[in-house]
Parts: structure tokens; sequence; C-alpha cells
């Protein structure tokens, strides 16, 4: 299904005109891409208690997000204006002035805000906002200007399959908290040893964040391992591996499987240890964009840097389809873990010549790539290789 979208929508908007700064077509994507995002935004005004986070309600400065979201369709007008000059196609424009429309008679940035009473479930719509322009705004900048694949281009084959992993991975923050943290907070607690919880809440904050990344790492590096060496769990990691182009999004496929084991036990040594939360969340913050840049369609590379933290290329070559590649570079932030374990990869100046699983092909969309572990004689990676 995902597939067939990227083709209707390839065939609704694209055309023969080039893609170059100039030719209406950033300027088109760019009407599209906010246009949608004020329309999210909206409906937040409208419903915050089913589409926004709790703790983030009370945090938001109302009148700034109001001004924003009026300067946000006033951009998306005079862009999709642009688009609709310069293109020969006027699909990208005309969608963009309807989405501002919607917009609008939405009720724009002045919406009053119900008083309704709390809700027990949530979506975070507005996380989701949050995280999709930020991560835009860093990582998009950063690919087009130091591209490894340089006609990859951002709408590559599966872009919408990881988007929507994308979404469901900030929607879902309310089942993560529930599956992940309650778990983990309620363990750690349980095996915590008060003395040594003193001892390393007596520690420097730059250095708890410090040990905070070690300890993670370790504990990713080994429960990582378990999902490429034990069959039942990579069937399910074989999700994340069936990407077959490496960008900043890329990294969002994940199976909630994977997600609720990995971070859940990732998350255990941290409350055991007893790091202070604002080294934890510092923490989390720094995993938050490492992840995703070790993912991206970047190339440059530096030896020194190389050798103490994870650029792409390292994590390239773990998701590498040669032979060389298999069951390598399994730490996220330092790649002397696997120098210490013996799985380390990362051969002099060179990169994958392709990413994926040999043999394997994964089905398209979130939905048929999460029933997809749980089909019988679906072929794994030994049985392919």
């Amino acid at each position: 299904m995902a597939l067939q979208a990227e083709r209707v929508l390839a065939r609704i908007f694209s055309d023969q005109s080039p893609r170059r700064f100039g030719s209406g077509w950033i300027s088109g994507i760019l009407a599209v891409g906010l246009g949608l995002l004020c329309v999210a935004a909206v409906l937040c005004l409208h419903f915050p208690q089913w589409l926004t986070l709790p703790d983030l309600r009370g945090v938001y400065p109302l009148e700034l997000v109001r001004a924003a979201i009026d300067i946000a369709i006033f951009a998306v007008l005079a862009l999709s204006a642009l688009s609709l000059l310069l293109r020969r196609k006027k699909a990208l424009g005309l969608a963009g002035l309807a989405l501002a429309a919607l917009s609008l008679l939405l009720g724009a940035g002045g919406v009053e805000i119900p008083r309704g009473s709390k809700t027990s479930f949530y979506i975070g719509l507005d996380w989701f906002i949050l995280g999709v322009i930020s991560s835009v705004a860093l990582f998009v900048p950063l690919e087009r200007a130091f591209a490894l694949r340089r006609d990859q281009g951002p709408f590559r084959p599966g872009w919408l399959t990881d988007f929507q992993y994308f979404f469901m991975s900030h929607a879902l923050v309310q089942l993560m908290s529930v599956l992940v943290l309650v778990p983990a907070v309620s363990v750690g607690e349980a095996l915590a040893i008060p003395s040594l919880q003193t001892l390393v809440r007596s520690l420097p904050l730059i250095v708890q964040f410090a040990a905070c990344v070690l300890v993670a790492d370790l504990a990713q590096y080994g429960v990582h391992r378990a999902f490429h060496a034990v069959p039942l769990l990579w069937r399910f990691h074989q999700v994340h591996h069936s990407v077959e182009a490496m960008d900043w999004i890329a990294g969002s496929r994940l199976h909630l499987v994977d997600v609720i084991v990995t971070r859940g036990l990732v998350l255990l040594p941290l409350v055991v240890l007893g790091f202070e939360q604002s080294a934890i969340f510092a923490y989390l913050g720094f995993v938050s964009l490492h992840a995703v840049f070790i993912h991206a369609n970047f190339e440059p590379t530096s030896a020194w840097l190389e050798r103490w933290i994870a650029m792409p290329r390292f994590h390239h070559w773990h998701h590498g389809i040669e032979d060389e590649a298999r069951d390598r570079n399994f730490a996220v932030h330092l790649p002397m873990i696997d120098r210490w374990f013996g799985t380390h990869h990362l051969p002099p100046e060179r990169w994958p010549s392709g990413y994926g699983v040999s043999g394997v092909k994964a089905p398209d969309g979130y939905v048929s790539q999460h029933i997809w572990p749980f089909r019988r004689g679906r072929p794994s990676l030994t049985e392919t290789d």
C-alpha cells in the first residue's frame, strides 16, 4: 500500500521539469509539508486533550504558538504562489493553497481552546510536529549539502513507509511510556542499591552524562547483538534492516517489539545505578539526535572522530548488504565497544555498496511490516544466505 501511495503521489506531483533551486519544486514541497503541519497544529488547538502531551500543554507560550501558526500559514500561501509561478505543473502549488485554506477555515491560530476535561488517552501530535520541524530543519540541509549518494533525493523508494514509522514513534508516546518507561523504572527501583546510587549521584553532571552514554551503549550493544543472534528476535529486528536506502528518516523503521525490548533494557541499568534525571534527560536528547545522524545520507568522515564516536559510515556498514558487514558495528555511540568485543568493521575510505538483507524483501507499509515477523515460512537471514 505504501509503495502504491508513493506512486500515486509521484503521478500527481511529478513532472519532467527540473528540481533545482528556482524551479518551483522546492517551494512547492515546502508549501505542502508546512501546510500539513499547519493543519495538524490547528487541530491540536481544537482538541488539546486528545492530540497533545499533558506535560507540554502548560509549557507552551500560547501567544507565540498562535503567532507561529499564522505566520506559517502566510508562508504556505507565499510558497504556493511562488511554485505556481515557476512550475509548469501546478499540483504542488494548488495543494499548498488548499492546505492553507483548510487551516484558515479551521480557525488558524485564533482557535479558542476548549476547557474540556482531561482524558486518559492521548496521542502526541504536537510532539510529532516538533519532531518534523527540528529533524527536517537540521538533517535535510545537512544531507543536501554533504550527501553521500547525491542522486538519492528525499523521496526515494520506501520514504512513505519510513515516514509512517516516524509519525507512529511520536504519536504513540503514551504507549511507549506505559510499555517501556513504567516497567523499566519499576524493576530498576526494585534492583537498586542505595549506597551505589548515592555514589553515582555525587558525581558531577557532566561525568554522569558521560557514564550514561557508556552504560547505555554497553546495554544497547548486548541487546542489539542478541537481536541478531537469536532467530526469534531477528525476525523483528530484520524490519529495521530491510531499509534499502539510508537517510535521516531510515532509522525510524523499527518494529514495536524491537523498540519496547531495546529501550526498556537500555533504560534499566540507568535507573538501577540511580543517575540524576537531568543526566538521563541529557542522554535521551543526545541519543534522539545521534541515532538519526548515524543513518543519514552524509558523506564527510574523520579518522579521529570515527575512532571515538559513531559517524554515519560506521553505522552504514552495520546495514551493509556485503557479507563482510554481517554482524558488525552493534554499538550506537561508541565504536570502541565493538573493538572491545571484536565486532568492529570500518574499512578505510570505503562505504557499503548497498543496504538491506540479501535475499529478503520486506512488505511495504507500517502495518504490513509489523505483521511480517509473525508470518510462518518467512525466509530468515540464515535461510537465504
